[in-house]
């Protein structure tokens, strides 16, 4: 089985020079052989995402569309959020958010898919979560929508239409790409190789702040 493999080059120093409300910019000092190098790259604390399936009369999926600012558009996502409430799990984040955003909980909750967002760049990371058995209970009391959650907008797609939207190049959310096509890849096995929703991190950038 194919196998990513925590690696960590010695880090000879390491500064923070932007910090923003949500994430930073690191510059690390990296040794490369007999060579140092610098590395810039977007300090996250990670997200969640939820693909909710609905399967009868046939599979459709909840998408929102969500301003998104850097790139001027309103684009067609999964729900999604940070992880950054304290002591709060990746499950209990993504059962807060769906409830948060589109008032759903779901009795059957399974990790989908597990992947970095642009490692490159950054060390976002980002657990989607399939949840199916879907339940109506409304946004949590006291919980307000602001700036671009004001404005969400919720819709239930057939996958058949979402695969085409990605194949026909006309959604460009990565999560919800990366979702809907492991869904899908899921339904073709019968959801066999679904795994637990606490199931642990097989690369965690945590294992490399020793």
């Amino acid at each position: 089985m194919l196998s990513d493999q925590v690696e960590s080059k010695p880090v000879l120093n390491s500064s923070k020079p932007w910090r923003g409300a949500i994430f930073e910019i690191a510059t690390d000092e990296v040794r490369f052989g007999d060579k140092n190098v610098h590395r810039d790259y977007l300090d996250h604390p990670g997200a969640v995402c939820i693909v909710a399936l609905k399967e009868e009369p046939v599979p459709q999926v909840c998408l929102i569309k969500q301003y998104r600012h850097p790139v001027r558009a309103k684009l067609w996502e999964i729900p999604a959020g940070l992880t950054d409430v304290e002591g709060e799990t990746l499950l209990e984040a993504a059962q807060r958010e769906l409830a948060e955003e589109v008032g759903l909980a779901a009795k059957d909750w399974h990790t989908l898919v597990d992947v970095y967002s642009s490692p490159g760049c950054s060390n976002e990371r980002l657990r989607v979560f399939l949840a199916r058995n879907l339940v109506q209970v409304g946004c949590p009391d006291g919980f307000v929508r602001e700036a671009e959650e004001a404005e969400l907008e919720m819709k239930w797609v057939k996958l058949t239409d979402a695969l085409q939207a990605i194949f026909s190049g006309t959604i460009h959310n990565p999560s919800a790409i990366t979702g809907i096509l492991a869904l899908s890849a899921a339904i073709d096995t019968d959801f066999a190789s679904l795994r637990d929703p606490g199931d642990s991190w097989h690369l965690s950038t945590d294992s490399l702040q020793e």
